[in-house]
């Protein structure tokens, strides 16, 4: 079995249950506090069990909080799909919907 990712050491557990309780983010809160417990001594299984997940995902939270610190355990928003109309698309659009429909073309009457 591989040795366990280390935390950074420019925090420890008061630290981050400090900032937990400041954190306007729950889930945030929540992942400082299974880390905390890491800090504390606790088994990495521990620090699942009290943040209610896997193995896996508190290693991946500790990756996070070392490369970016505790702003690296708030949820990123996700990037979502490219839009499918460029900007020239858009005002086209714009411009059909301002005009209204041609009564000639669009045989649309009142």
């Amino acid at each position: 079995m591989a040795a366990a990712i280390g935390l950074r050491e420019d925090y420890d557990a008061g630290a981050l249950r400090a900032l937990a309780k400041r954190a306007k983010d729950g889930p945030q809160a929540r992942r400082l506090l299974a880390l905390a417990s890491i800090y504390d001594g606790a088994l990495r299984s521990g620090a699942a069990e009290n943040g209610g997940v896997g193995l896996q995902v508190i290693r991946d939270w500790v990756l996070r909080f070392n490369a970016r610190g505790p702003d690296g355990l708030v949820d990123r928003k996700a990037p979502g799909q490219t839009p499918k109309l460029n900007d020239a698309h858009r005002a086209a659009l714009m411009k059909m919907i301002e005009d209204g429909p041609t009564p000639a073309i669009h045989g649309v009457v009142r």
